[in-house]
C-alpha cells in the first residue's frame, strides 16, 4: 500500500454524514495540540495535508482521507484541553463516541500520546474504553526528537507501566526525523489486512 497516495475525501461533523463503508478504516486519536496532524502528514509524506495549528481544538469534525483506494484515514477530533465551550466539548465526545463504537471498518485507533509527558488520566481512560469494547489500538508516542535516546527509552518505560504495555505493543516515533514511521506503517496496514478479511468474509468488499 502507498501512503503517499492519499487525497482527502470528506468532514463529517454527525454520523449519518459518514462515507459508505467501503474500506478499513485508521482513525487516530489524541489530546489536543499532541502532535496528530504532524504525524498524519509524516505518515503520508504530506506537509500539510492535515491541517496542523497552535491553537487547540481546531479539528472539530471527523475527517476522511483515501490511501490508495484501499484504506481511509480518519483524523477525529482532539480531546482535552481545547477552549471551546462545554456544548462543543459534548457534541465533540458524542460524535467520536459514536464514531467508534458504530464503525464496522474500524481496523485500529492510533491513540497519539506525547512522549515527554506523564500518562494523562483522558489517555488512560480512551485506551480502557477501546480495550472495553474489543477494539484494536496502538499507542503511539510522538515528538520523540525532542528527548535524547536514553531519555525515550526511560519515559516509554513510565508510559507502558501506566498502560499495562509491552513495547511491542506500541511505537516511539517523531513527525521530525521520521522515527518510527515504517513501523508504524507496517502495523496499520496489517491491522487493515486482517479487518479486511473479515469484510470478505461477511461479502462486505472484494480483497484488495
Amino acid at each position: 500500500m502507498d501512503f503517499r497516495k492519499v487525497q482527502f475525501l470528506l468532514s463529517a461533523h454527525a454520523i449519518r454524514q459518514l462515507p459508505p463503508p467501503d474500506y478499513p478504516e485508521i482513525a487516530f486519536a489524541g489530546r489536543s495540540n499532541v502532535g496528530k496532524s504532524s504525524l498524519i502528514n509524516r505518515l503520508v509524506e504530506r506537509n500539510n495535508l492535515v491541517k496542523t495549528s497552535a491553537r487547540p481544538g481546531k479539528t472539530q469534525s471527523i475527517n476522511y482521507f483515501v490511501v490508495d483506494e484501499a484504506l481511509f484515514l480518519v483524523d477525529l477530533p482532539g480531546y482535552g484541553f481545547a477552549r471551546v465551550s462545554h456544548q462543543t466539548r459534548q457534541g465533540w465526545q458524542e460524535l467520536i463516541s459514536g464514531y467508534i463504537e458504530q464503525r464496522i471498518t474500524l481496523a485500529c485507533v492510533v491513540v497519539i500520546i506525547d512522549l515527554r509527558h506523564e500518562l494523562k488520566a483522558l489517555d488512560r481512560e480512551l485506551i480502557g474504553w477501546l480495550r472495553h469494547l474489543g477494539i484494536t489500538y496502538l499507542p503511539v508516542y510522538t515528538k520523540a526528537d525532542k528527548l535524547s535516546a536514553n531519555q525515550q527509552q526511560k519515559n516509554a518505560a513510565v508510559l507502558d507501566a501506566g498502560l499495562t504495555l509491552t513495547p511491542g505493543e506500541r511505537v516511539i516515533f517523531s513527525a521530525h526525523t521520521g522515527q518510527g514511521v515504517d513501523m508504524l506503517r507496517q502495523r496499520l496496514v496489517a491491522c487493515a489486512a486482517a479487518i479486511q478479511g473479515t469484510m470478505v468474509e461477511d461479502g462486505a468488499t472484494d480483497p484488495i
